[in-house]
């Protein structure tokens, strides 16, 4: 074989596939005569058995299926086919690995793909992790990280009562044009160059370089973000405190968010919808929580109803879910050095269903300890629901 037909035939083999690719080379064959199949088959690399098929394809000239690449039923076989029970292996080796929702079809699984492509190995099943990972999707699973769902201890005989309770109120007070919000505490945050969890994007090898301890500075100090939720106009207020998270910096934050936003958005409001956890700055038993929403309610002159949900149910109030969440997205891998980085972070903090968010900074300074006697509980306005009155409670104005 010369050198022009050696190129010829490897600046045309890059352009064929594989029918055409086994036919030309036939052709070559036919060419070079006595020697050619196995001077073809020494510089190409390709099979006899394919040359020679290729050689009956020209002989034959079939008219059928002209557009396949190969007969029908050929190729590699799907390994379902191959190996019909590995769905059941599969399902066998994580099943001690998976949780779920029972009344769900959706199913997860902590059990890594190369470790289940290891234990398939070893039973003589050779599978890729990523054919394991499209069975599994197949299967109705997916990765999935931790939700703090379950509640220690028996959860309360009233809990599914008390959700409905909430609901029903919450849609009286929408339908009635009247503000619902929700209301709760985000954890303080440290203020300073500390390492906050999660990726930003920087030139490669040059990370932002933070803090290697978590230990508060004290001239910085840290914040208390409390946020105000409006549920209907999917709107959130956080009052951004320097002090402690007292009853009294919870209501301070309400107040603020009705002088800031509410009393423009619900001008004709003559009660409002409150609800939030049973702990914290806001909680059920907290007796200066309801003496400043006794305040409350007589500056705004709005009729107060407050609804807490039940112990250890706190991640169903909306506000984790709906503002606070996104929050944390929006400032992920950037660490919090000032009290302005934090409030500007906070207010360009939106979502693709058109959540807004307007943070203020508030330097007031709560005291702790703050004691509110049984007497002046007393004297406060306010009416407890014939259904869990330690949850749902009514306050108004003086």
């Amino acid at each position: 074989m010369d050198s022009v037909t050696e190129t010829r035939i490897q600046k045309m083999l890059p352009l064929l596939n594989e029918k055409q690719r086994r036919m030309y080379l036939a052709t070559e064959v036919e060419s070079l005569g006595h020697g050619g199949l196995r001077a073809i088959h020494e510089l190409t690399g390709t099979s006899k058995t394919t040359i020679i098929k290729g050689k009956k394809e020209l002989q034959q000239h079939s008219q059928q299926n002209q557009t396949r690449i190969r007969k029908t039923g050929g190729g590699r076989k799907p390994i379902t086919q191959k190996h019909q029970t590995i769905k059941t292996k599969i399902e066998q080796i994580i099943e001690n690995n998976t949780a779920g929702n029972p009344e769900k079809t959706l199913l997860w699984t902590s059990k890594s793909l190369r470790n289940i492509q290891k234990t398939l190995k070893d039973q003589n099943i050779n599978v890729s992790h990523d054919t394991i990972g499209n069975i599994l999707k197949d299967m109705n699973y997916s990765l999935q990280q931790n939700q703090k769902m379950l509640q220690i201890g028996e959860p309360h005989p009233d809990r599914n009562k008390q959700f409905e309770h909430i609901n029903q109120t919450a849609t009286e007070f929408l339908s009635q044009g009247q503000p619902v919000i929700s209301v709760d505490t985000k954890k303080k945050e440290l203020i300073g160059n500390f390492k906050n969890n999660g990726a930003e994007y920087c030139k490669k090898k040059e990370p932002h370089k933070a803090l290697d301890h978590d230990f508060p500075i004290k001239e910085l100090g840290k914040v208390t973000p409390y946020g105000v939720y409006d549920v209907s106009r999917n709107l959130g207020f956080v009052n951004l405190g320097l002090s402690h998270d007292t009853g009294e910096f919870a209501v301070a934050s309400i107040l603020r968010w009705w002088q800031t936003l509410g009393v423009n958005t619900y001008p004709g409001a003559s009660k409002i919808f409150i609800t939030g956890d049973s702990g914290g700055s806001n909680g059920s038993r907290l007796k200066l929580w309801k003496r400043q929403l006794q305040e409350f309610a007589n500056i705004s002159g709005l009729e107060v109803v407050v609804s807490h949900f039940p112990p250890g149910t706190s991640k169903w109030n909306k506000i984790e879910h709906r503002m606070f969440c996104f929050i944390s997205k929006n400032w992920r891998g950037q660490p919090l050095v000032s009290v302005e980085a934090v409030v500007s972070l906070i207010s360009s903090t939106t979502t693709s269903k058109g959540l807004k968010i307007v943070c203020a900074c508030d330097d007031r300074c709560y005291a702790l300890g703050t004691k509110v006697s049984d007497e002046e509980l007393a004297l406060l306005n306010l009416e407890r629901n014939k259904f869990h009155g330690d949850w749902n409670y009514t306050i108004r104005p003086k």
